[in-house]
């Protein structure tokens, strides 16, 4: 939007019309105008309310070089003392009114644009008007003052406005970015319970596959077995273990396993199951105190290196 385009306000209107009536009684004329270009029109924006003023508002002129205001916008200034004796304004539109004296000034929009003129008309030689033309500047510059004022508000309510539209959208876009977040972890929530419902289908596949293939084995094997003590005792804790899978062994024992040597192993499944140093040694055909030194490397990895706490109590409390 262009300053032209600036709608000048009914408080504003009202402002200029006191200006131009104090012009009027200042300058002692029948006629005070603010006037507005609007090309190739020419038209009465405010009229002084004086008794003998022939111009209303809304009056409407074309502009051309016998009008007053024309000589005000091509020449910055007009000051006609009396028209009926000035060949150039001897004809002028406004002699229809039989105004023959004249003193306007150009009004402007901030950017230049031409507003209209700020003019006072008279049927005589006005020697008051002519000294008040200094006067009569200051009141166009007032005027001016008000234009700018204007365009500022404008450009201000159209930023706001702008402004308002802009977060508006944004506001729409974090709508649907929340949106878009809560389908997101609905989605989320549904494949999480899939992925747990397909790790509980998966564990109970692998209980019945041990159920069902291993075990099975496992009791035929310990027929056969029934005369070598070493024999069942690794078979005992193969089924130690396989029990211990498929009740989901906790993960703080599963880890404490990994930090084991096999022998370890070994000597602490054997411990879990209530089997003595003694015992121990005669299934893993090895010394006491070969058994006895792992026990020992056992507890210092528990900590109990220093302490009295039974080994196999503190293991099965892993659990």
């Amino acid at each position: 939007m262009t300053d032209t385009e600036t709608k000048i306000p009914k408080a504003t209107i009202k402002n200029w019309q006191r200006i131009v009536d104090l012009i009027a009684k200042l300058a002692d004329v029948p006629a005070s105008l603010v006037m507005r270009t609007q090309a190739p029109h020419h038209s009465v924006f405010v009229a002084s309310g004086t008794e003998n003023n022939p111009y209303e508002v809304g009056l409407q002129f074309t502009l051309n070089k016998k009008l007053y205001c024309y000589g005000v916008l091509r020449d910055g200034e007009l000051v006609v003392e009396d028209a009926s004796r000035d060949p150039i304004w001897t004809d002028n539109d406004d002699m229809e009114h039989g105004m023959s004296f004249y003193v306007g000034y150009p009004l402007h929009w901030p950017d230049g644009a031409v507003f209209g003129t700020i003019c006072v008309l008279d049927k005589r030689r006005n020697r008051k008007a002519l000294l008040f033309r200094d006067g009569l500047l200051e009141f166009s510059r007032v005027i001016e003052a008000d234009l700018k004022l204007l365009v500022e508000i404008d450009a201000r309510v159209r930023l706001e406005r702008q402004l308002q539209v802009t977060l508006d959208k944004l506001e729409g876009r974090v709508d649907e970015r929340t949106i878009e977040l809560e389908e997101a972890n609905t989605a989320l929530r549904v494949l999480l319970l899939n992925v747990e419902k397909a790790r509980d289908e998966y564990d109970a596949n692998i209980l019945r596959q041990i159920r069902g293939l291993v075990v099975p084995i496992l009791n035929k094997l310990r027929v056969r077995l029934n005369e070598d003590a070493t024999a069942r005792a690794y078979l005992n804790l193969l089924e130690e273990s396989l029990q211990s899978i498929t009740a989901s062994m906790p993960d703080e024992l599963t880890t404490f396993f990994e930090h084991l040597t096999p022998s370890e192993k070994d000597v602490a499944m054997m411990i879990m199951s209530g089997q003595t140093t003694k015992g121990i040694a005669s299934i893993l055909s090895r010394e006491s105190s070969t058994i006895e030194f792992h026990r020992n490397n056992i507890r210092k990895k528990l900590g109990l290196n220093k302490s009295g706490q039974n080994l196999r109590s503190k293991l099965l409390s892993i659990q």
